[in-house]
Parts: structure tokens; C-alpha cells; sequence
């Protein structure tokens, strides 16, 4: 970065908070420590979570969750529970839960543009009556993700409306893109990318749960 570049990067909270301005009373006081009915009901419809979780050496990740709408299960106004299913085993977000158990949740409804945010902390329970309750197809999770609420807000609808993230219209023809098979294949040597995708495609059929 130029020594011009470097002029112009905000670098303390004074100076960003100078920048941006002060939010609203709204979104000041949004912002609530348990579960009401409508952070249940948002995610009780939501199929679909980014989970956010950082390592004891500061490195950090973002991982999707999704299954069915109601696969996350709300315990109580502090608690909600997520499934770990059969994956491939690299377990980013739970070495770093085992470490750090600070963790932000993002939920999302399909054709609901808000969104919602949760944060707290979570511990990951190998509770045989636990992962009872996520069986699916006779198969039981891996693990079951507990998250203790610290937080919890809604999120306002404009990063999804200007991404038009649920106008079919704007949806990529997947023939248009490469493969996941081609894309692994051309990032790590020696991969043919023909029997990687065959081998991608059996694991999306027969290795969900």
C-alpha cells in the first residue's frame, strides 16, 4: 500500500465513529440478550445459518449450515442447539469452539430479505439423548452445536436487496460455472477433475447424513 494509500485508512475507533456518524436509537436499542417470538419464529423458518467462529490464534471462519427450515432447535429464550452432520472432517469451527467458544450466527429465510444475528457462546455436547433429537433418514449427527445466547438482533433488508439474493432471475446458470470437480482439479495438483466431481456428486446423494 502507497504512502498515500495509508493516509487514508481508518485506523482507531475515534476516527471510523468520526467517519461514519452516530446509528440510530433503533439500531442502538435493537439489540436484545434472549430470545422473543420473533427471533423463534425467524429461526424456526431458516434453513440456512453462516456460523462465525475465531481461533486461539486469532485466525477466523465462517462456515454454512443448512438442512431442512426447523433443523436448528430453540431450547429456551437462551439457548438454541445445531446438528453437525457427516462432513469432511476438517472441523474448522469446532477447533476453534473447543478454543474459543465465542461464536456469530446469521440466519436466513428464503424470500425474507431481513436477516438475524446471533451471538454468544457455544460448547459442542456428544450427548447420546441429544443427538437423538436430530436424528434424520435413522442417522444421528456428529455432534450438537450448543449456543448460549449473549445477543440478538434483526438485521435491516438492504444487503439483500441490493444483492437480489432471492430473484431467480438473477440466478447464475450452473452449466456457466466450473465444476466443483474442475475447481478442486485446478487447485491441487495431481486431481483429475472428471473423478473428483463423480466423487462430489456421490457424496451430495448418498452422504447428506
Amino acid at each position: 500500500m502507497s504512502k498515500d494509500s495509508t493516509e487514508h485508512v481508518i485506523s482507531s475507533v475515534e476516527s471510523l465513529r468520526a467517519h461514519y456518524g452516530t446509528p440510530s436509537n433503533i439500531a442502538q436499542d435493537k439489540v436484545i440478550t434472549q430470545l422473543d417470538e420473533h427471533c423463534c419464529r425467524f429461526i424456526d423458518h431458516s434453513p440456512f445459518l453462516i456460523l462465525s467462529s475465531v481461533g486461539p490464534s486469532g485466525n477466523m471462519d465462517a462456515s454454512p449450515r443448512g438442512d431442512r427450515a426447523g433443523f436448528v432447535q430453540v431450547r429456551d429464550s437462551r439457548t438454541i442447539m445445531i446438528p453437525d452432520r457427516v462432513g469432511n472432517k476438517r472441523v474448522d469451527s469446532l477447533q476453534n469452539i473447543v478454543t474459543n467458544p465465542g461464536v456469530g450466527l446469521l440466519f436466513l429465510v428464503p424470500g425474507v430479505n431481513e436477516t438475524l444475528r446471533v451471538n454468544g457462546t457455544a460448547q459442542i455436547s456428544i450427548d447420546p439423548d441429544l443427538l437423538d433429537r436430530f436424528k434424520v433418514r435413522e442417522r444421528l449427527p456428529i455432534s450438537v452445536i450448543v449456543v448460549t445466547i449473549s445477543e440478538a438482533f434483526l438485521h435491516c433488508a438492504k444487503a439483500l436487496v441490493r444483492s437480489s439474493l432471492w430473484d431467480s432471475s438473477m440466478h447464475l446458470d450452473r452449466s456457466d460455472f466450473p465444476t466443483m470437480g474442475q475447481m478442486l482439479a485446478d487447485q491441487i495438483a495431481g486431481l483429475d477433475a472428471l473423478e473428483t466431481e463423480r466423487h462430489v456428486q456421490d457424496s451430495y446423494r448418498n452422504r447428506l447424513y
